[in-house]
């Protein structure tokens, strides 16, 4: 068994259920990364299928194993982590009790541990928790519980 299509578009060689590249995706500008619904799964996919996109790729135990063992996917994921920090700390629309950018969180934070480890899954996390603190924002404790556990 062979890896699938996400690890092609995670190693910049293939391109998302839309035709887009790693690339294109990366440099999205805010307004696109909030408009847009069905990167995240791409960028930081999971081994369920999601409930939001129903074709988003969904994670098999190769792919799980080729990413972890691709140099050029694991710079994609810290790349792609650089970028979502960046649009948290820029945005403050997602800094309410319930909004989409929570469900999107809880799958970088168990993506990042899944496919890169610990280290990076809690220091994605940490970033969130501290712009959540410095803003005082009324995040619910449901949604925080859920990145604690992510």
């Amino acid at each position: 068994m062979t890896a699938g299509p996400i690890l092609a578009f995670l190693e910049g060689e293939g391109p998302d259920g839309r035709g887009r590249t790693l690339f294109e995706v990366l440099a999205f500008n805010d307004v696109a990364l909030e408009q847009t619904h069905d990167f995240i799964q791409w960028l930081f996919p999971l081994p369920e299928p999601s409930g939001a996109i129903p074709d988003a790729p969904v994670l098999s135990g190769v792919d799980i194993q080729a990413i972890r063992d691709s140099t050029l996917a694991q710079c994609a994921l810290a790349a792609a982590t650089d970028r979502m920090v960046a649009f948290y700390r820029a945005t403050h629309d997602w800094l309410m009790p319930n909004d989409h950018n929570h469900l999107r969180i809880t799958r970088i934070i168990r993506s990042l541990r899944m496919l890169v480890g610990d280290e990076q899954a809690d220091a994605f996390k940490a970033a969130i928790l501290a712009r959540v603190e410095e803003t005082r924002a009324p995040v619910s404790a449901r949604s925080r519980g859920y990145w604690q556990t992510a």
